[in-house]
Formats: structure tokens, C-alpha cells, sequence
């Protein structure tokens, strides 16, 4: 059966656009496919395929290629040579990596489906894939995803569910056309602050994972979907703080000043301090507190507090309240909202 249609496909030679040989137990690429160059549907899933044959390279037409449900073990080189790609279907192989310069010539690709496979890692070359906007690897082995993932300015949705990532790199805020995010099923416990940078996203789902608390303005998401059952979300449960006295250092309470004298527009620490870079470079860390606004170095206490959700979000059943994270200067502003703020701890 399948030599019959592969024939019928060969004699429409350059005319041929779709070829189609589903679930046809094929354990080799025919690579007489190098004679249908104006190809530019290939579908080839549920065979026995282990690799793909060289011949493929010639396929500069191919819009589509699904190789989905055989047996790869590496996403090859010579799909470098598929400029035109736009939809390629890896699922359910036994891919394990990217062979190096897999992804150059994919600058057209929009979708990539990598579900069920056996990636511990990405490669950095990912993030070249300048065009992508459907990214989907779930249920593999993803311990961590490259920060390079994170220069795809046009990823609309990426599905990472059933993984073992443990965190999310900060620079996520850059992908500022993301709309939905799946990470189901990790092993996260702390999202990053630059999530709340994303002003598009509307579908969020951790479930699954052990996040305890959530970024600042977490809650200013514009989401309408938001799943997070599953995590040991912390509960408003009172916490009595313990009267202490500020102790700073030295280069805590001279940060502490000039920061906050540069947000007053000081005129004199303003032109002097353009003379000390390493100075410059240390309060360039500050942070600012949430209860007061002055700025800090790196003495803090750190608590929760707990904010409604949108009323516009579909949220699962067992979120009432959000519980969020943020950094108060001392323990003075602590003891202004202190009836407020929950899970004290000094860091």
C-alpha cells in the first residue's frame, strides 16, 4: 500500500504538494522523496522511522512536515536545509537532543510540537527560531529551559506540563506576545517577578507544582484562566512578630541614604556619585520597600500578603486569596501594617 501511493505521488514529479503515508509501518524514509521538490505537505506519523534520510534536505518547498509517533532519538541536521517549514510535528518519538545546527535554517518556523519525548534540556540555537509562536514540549524530561527561549518575541503559547523544571529564568518578562502558559506538573516553587511583565498573557497554569507564594502585582495579570490547585499555597494563618530593633550595617545604612537623598534629586550626591562606578554598581541593586517606598540594599523582611483575585479570572475552586510576596526596609513599617502581613522572616 504504501509503495503504491508513494508511486502515485512520484509521478506527479514537481506537481506533487501533499503526500501522506500515515500509520503504513514504514521503518525507512523513502528517499525517493528528493524527486518532489515542489512538495510542501509531508506526513509521515505513526510509522517506524529512526531517522531521516539525507534526501529530505532537497524539500526547500515543505511547509509542513509531521514525523510524529516513530522512532527518532535526536531532532537532525539536515532539517536546517527546510527554509520554508512551518508546522513541524515531532511528538512521541524518542528524541533525547538537538543535533547542533538543527534549528539554523527554521527562521519561517511558527509550529513546533515536541510532546512525549525524552529531552532533558534545549538548546541555546532555540532561540533562533525568530518566527516561532506555538512552542509544546510536554511530557518530557526538562530539568531547566535556556534563557535563549526567551528571546522568541513572537511565542503566543508555550506548553512545558509534565516536566521536571524547578524554576522559570526571569527574563520570561521578555516575551511580551505570550498569551497562554502551561506548567503543569513540575516542580516549581517560586515564580518570577518578571511574569507580571507579561501584559498579554491571558491562560496560566501551574497546577501540580509546590509554589508557596507569588511575585508583586502578581495580581494585575490581565488573566482569564488561572489554575493552581495542587500547590501548598500559604494560608492566612495569623503570625505574631516578635519586637526587635533594626540592625544594619554600615554599608547598609550608607546605601540606605544615598539612595533615597538620589530619589530626592539631591544635587550634590547626584554629580558625585557619576565619579564612583562601584558605588553606582551597589545601589543598583536596591529595592524599594512596599510599605514605606524607600529604597534598601539587602537587609529585609520578607512576608506575605494576601489580596482578592480578579474577579475577571476563572480561577480554581480552592483560591480565595492570592498570597503575595513582598519586602519590607525594617521592622518600624513592619509594625504599621503588621496586623496585615502574614509569614514574617528576616533575610
Amino acid at each position: 500500500m504504501a509503495e503504491r501511493l508513494l508511486v502515485g505521488a512520484l509521478k506527479g514529479g514537481k506537481r506533487t504538494k501533499i503526500v501522506t503515508l500515515n500509520g503504513k509501518k514504514i521503518t525507512k524514509m523513502p528517499s525517493a522523496l528528493e524527486k518532489l521538490s515542489g512538495l510542501k505537505i509531508l506526513s509521515l506519523k505513526n510509522n517506524l522511522i529512526p531517522k531521516v534520510c539525507p534526501e529530505i534536505s532537497t524539500l526547500t518547498q515543505l511547509t509542513a512536515l509531521n514525523l510524529g509517533n516513530n522512532l527518532l532519538e535526536e531532532v537532525p541536521e539536515e532539517l536546517k536545509y527546510l527554509t520554508s517549514l512551518k508546522k513541524l510535528h515531532l511528538f512521541g518519538n524518542r528524541i533525547r537532543r538537538f543535533v547542533p545546527g538543527s534549528c539554523d535554517g527554521l527562521q519561517n518556523l511558527v509550529l513546533l510540537n515536541l510532546n512525549n519525548n525524552l529531552l532533558t534540556c534545549l538548546p541555546q540555537e532555540i532561540g533562533r527560531l525568530n518566527s516561532l509562536s506555538y512552542l509544546t514540549i510536554n511530557y518530557n524530561q526538562l530539568a531547566s529551559i535556556p534563557k535563549e527561549l526567551c528571546l522568541l518575541e513572537n511565542l503566543s503559547e508555550l506548553q512545558l506540563n509534565y516536566n521536571q523544571l524547578i524554576c522559570i529564568p526571569g527574563q520570561i518578562k521578555f516575551l511580551k506576545k505570550l498569551q497562554k502558559l502551561l506548567l503543569a506538573r513540575n516542580n516549581i516553587d517560586d515564580l518570577p517577578e518578571g511574569i507580571c511583565d507579561l501584559t498579554n498573557l491571558r491562560i496560566l497554569d501551574i497546577a501540580g507544582n509546590i509554589v508557596q507564594v507569588f511575585p508583586p502585582q502578581f495580581q494585575n495579570l490581565q488573566l482569564k484562566e488561572f489554575y493552581c490547585e495542587g500547590n501548598p499555597l500559604v494560608l492566612r494563618q495569623p503570625v505574631h512578630a516578635v519586637e526587635q530593633e533594626d540592625v544594619w550595617s554600615l554599608q547598609e545604612i550608607a546605601s540606605r541614604f544615598v539612595m533615597n537623598q538620589l530619589a530626592e534629586n539631591n544635587p550634590l550626591l547626584m554629580q558625585a556619585i557619576e565619579c564612583y562606578p562601584q558605588i553606582r554598581n551597589i545601589i543598583s541593586r536596591g529595592k524599594e520597600c512596599a510599605i514605606c517606598g524607600k529604597s534598601f540594599l539587602t537587609t529585609c523582611l520578607e512576608c506575605v500578603e494576601f489580596v482578592p483575585p480578579s474577579k475577571n479570572w476563572k480561577i480554581s475552586k480552592n483560591l480565595q486569596l492570592i498570597p503575595l510576596r513582598i519586602l519590607i526596609c525594617s521592622y518600624k513599617c513592619f509594625n504599621q501594617r503588621g496586623p496585615d502581613l502574614f509569614g514574617i522572616a528576616q533575610v
